[in-house]
């Protein structure tokens, strides 16, 4: 049976795998074995495509790029549970916003983003914010929005009012409840927000495109540099390594809180 379950699972791994696997083979192949060779198996195994990627840099600079998007990024993640996580605390225990506000923004990222691409361009041109990646990071905040509300009132939904009574009753206020009970009872569902919110602004290309034109070009605009960069057509190796190096940062942090992810949301909240 464990036999089984073991095969089943490791052909869905592949299965939904495979186009990061296939990518990976062709990032540590040669030019001519990519042309040669396109299956899953490789005669001259070569880490030469992640270096020209990075010697390249007096033309597209890899580093800025991973730099960019880290820091848009991490405001697109972390910007919206400051805002939200309040919001949803004060909507879910005074019931303010639930009927009409919670709908309003979560219907939001129904809409697809390229009918805000105008408008946020126009009001950032004023404001100073194109290529830089403070705006690049408040747009992708906004995208986030929908999501953290979202979660952060389904998390605090799940927490007993008696654990929230008690601790007034010790003399707690409204913000220390908020605070001391309500944000480490949802800690699970914060990280795992966290790093939905991370992938999603760090997948983010649009914005990315439209916004930055130098300073704060993102991983996914510059990554697209690359397959235009051989001159002669594209070089599959280069191009590959390339978007190898661009998911290593959201696969990172995604591995560093898989615990925070993985965990129970009330473990050890309530016992008996």
């Amino acid at each position: 049976m464990n036999t089984i379950r073991w095969a089943v699972f490791i052909v869905a791994a592949l299965a939904m795998n495979f186009p990061v696997l296939v990518t990976l083979i062709t990032s540590l192949k040669t030019e001519s074995e990519i042309a040669s060779n396109p299956g899953l198996w490789i005669n001259e195994l070569t880490l030469d495509n992640y270096r020209n990627v990075f010697a390249m840099s007096d033309r597209f600079d890899v580093t800025a790029y991973l730099t960019n998007s880290a820091i848009a990024a991490s405001i697109g993640a972390i910007l919206p549970l400051v805002i939200c996580f309040p919001a949803a605390f004060a909507m879910a225990r005074t019931g303010y916003g639930t009927r009409y506000l919670m709908p309003a923004v979560v219907n939001l990222r129904a809409v697809p983003l390229i009918i805000f691409a105008i408008p946020i361009y126009m009001m950032y041109q004023p404001l100073h914010l194109l290529d830089s990646k403070l705006g690049l990071g408040l747009i992708l905040a906004v995208v986030n929005l929908p999501l953290a509300l979202m979660m952060s009132l389904n998390a605090i939904n799940d927490i007993p009012r008696e654990i929230e009574e008690a601790a007034k009753i010790d003399g707690a206020s409204t913000l220390q409840t908020m605070l001391r009970v309500a944000i480490p009872l949802s800690r699970s569902i914060l990280a795992t927000t966290l790093v939905f919110g991370f992938i999603t602004a760090w997948n983010e290309f649009l914005f990315g495109l439209m916004l930055t034109t130098r300073d704060a070009i993102p991983m996914t605009v510059g990554a697209s540099f690359f397959f235009a960069a051989g001159g002669g057509g594209v070089q599959w190796g280069v191009a590959a390594a390339v978007m190898i190096i661009g998911t290593i940062p959201p696969t990172l942090l995604g591995l560093v809180i898989y615990r925070q992810i993985g965990s129970s949301i009330m473990s050890g909240a309530v016992k008996g």
